[in-house]
Parts: C-alpha cells; structure tokens; sequence
C-alpha cells in the first residue's frame, strides 16, 4: 500500500497549488491513501468547509488539523459531522470534532482491502493539549486494534523536534507512519525507523516559500522588529508541495520513506 502525505496547506495558494501539483503527484507515486494536513488552509488559520471541499476534491482521502482547528468558528458544527476531518485527539474529548478515523483502502498492488486507522496528535510542550500525546496514542491504538484496524498513519503535530522525535521511537513497530507537522518547515531526518515505522520530523508546508512560513515576509518581519500588531496576510509568491510517500508492507508497517518538496510552478 502507499500513502501520500501532504504537508500544511497554507491560505489559498497553498489550496492552488495543491490542485495544479496533486495529478502528477498521484502519477508519480501512485498513492492509496492521500492525507492532508489543511489546518492552515482558511486564509492561513483555520479551516471551513469550503476549504476542506477543496481539498477533498483534490484527491485527499482524510485531513487532518492541529493548534488552528477551532480558529474558525464557522467550522465547528462541520467538524462534528465530517467523518474524515480529524482534530488532535488529546483535546478536550467535548471540543467539536474527533481525533481519528479509520479508512477502507483497496491497495492497487491486490495485496486486499484494508482498514486504515488515521489518527491525529498534538504536543503539549508550547501548544495547548488536554492529555499526554503519548498516552493518548496508546489508547486509541488499543481501540483500533479491538477493531481490527493493523495499519494506522498518525500526524503528530507539534512544536518541538525533541518531541517529535520521542514519539517516532515510541510507536516505532506499532504504526507504519509517524509524520511531523505544524513548524511548516521540511527537515532532513526523514527514514524508516529500525521497527518499521516511517518517521520525519516535519514533512513542511504547501504554500508560499517566499515567506516566513506563508506569512508575507515583510508583515513576519516587522512583527519580529518591532513587537507591534501587525495584519498578517498569506504569501502567494514560489508555492510548493511538501510531504512525504510511504510504502506500507502488508504487515502494516514501512517498508519505504520519501520526502516529497515540489513547485507548483
């Protein structure tokens, strides 16, 4: 099986530019499972229902959130309803919206239809999170186990690369993939780890590169200089794709990790 991971997708160049790259992504890596990260994707924060039916007829088989999935009020009755938008699981469980899902996937190699567990995380150190990632990721595996789900992706979007990296090794074995979002920037850790979990620490951002991670770079910089309100207003200058593509054995674990960092150009 393999999975298309997609990295933050940023305001409304990140939602173009997913559109004009995803065919020759989907051609290029042939994928089963296309996951999107969209919580940046309603003018940089948030995300409505608008924007996740765009990014749902891209391709996107799941999206999933992180620290801005409340930002839009709007979108908090859709969350409720939306059986594949997902929000970290270790919010409070009364806050709108779920923190895993479990997909159908018919593998193109015949390797049989499978069910796949898509479970998002936040950190807690710097971001706001009710319960402890790690223990939250132990619970919801027990449940998808019961379940007969083998085969689970989870998002884990956090801060801090020492975190990220924790978890990497705490679920290495127990999930094919591990993927770092919410810092928007690609780092070069990117692997299979000994047990057979894919892992990066953040896969980065589809949005404008020519910025400071998709706020326009003079609006980033001054807040920086000066510490006053300043209006920030997405980039819309050299979007790119980021994510990754992983190989998935039937075992349910990696076999195969690739960074993906492309133009939309």
């Amino acid at each position: 099986m393999k999975l298309l991971f997609i990295g933050d997708v940023v305001g409304s160049p990140g939602r173009k530019g997913l559109a004009s790259v995803m065919p020759r992504l989907r051609e290029r890596h042939a994928p089963d499972l296309i996951v999107v990260n969209g919580e940046n994707s309603a003018g940089g924060l948030g995300i409505t229902e608008k924007t996740a039916t765009e990014i749902f007829a891209c391709g996107a088989d799941v999206i999933t959130l992180g620290n801005h999935s409340y930002r839009q009020r709007e979108s908090w009755e859709y969350l409720d309803r939306a059986e594949r938008v997902i929000r970290p699981a270790n919010y409070r469980r009364a806050n709108p919206g779920k923190g895993h899902c479990v997909v159908e996937v018919n593998p193109a190699d015949g390797s049989g239809s499978r069910r796949v567990g898509v479970v998002n995380l936040i950190g807690k150190i710097g971001l706001d999170a009710a319960r402890s990632p790690f223990d939250e990721a132990d619970l919801i595996l027990a449940e998808l186990d019961k379940n007969g789900v083998e085969t689970v992706i989870v998002d884990f979007h956090a801060e801090v690369t020492s975190e990220k990296i924790a978890m990497g090794w705490w679920l290495d074995g127990r999930v094919a993939a591990v993927l770092g979002t919410h810092t928007h920037v690609p780092t070069a850790d990117g692997r299979v780890l000994p047990q057979g979990t894919a892992f990066i620490s953040d896969v980065g951002m589809t949005g404008a590169r020519d910025s400071v991670l998709g706020v326009k770079k003079e609006q980033a910089i001054e807040k920086m200089r000066t510490d006053m309100p300043v209006r920030f207003e997405t980039a819309t200058e050299d979007v790119w794709v980021m994510g990754a593509s992983v190989e998935i054995g039937e075992n349910g674990l990696a076999t195969d990790f690739r960074q993906i960092l492309e133009p939309a150009g």
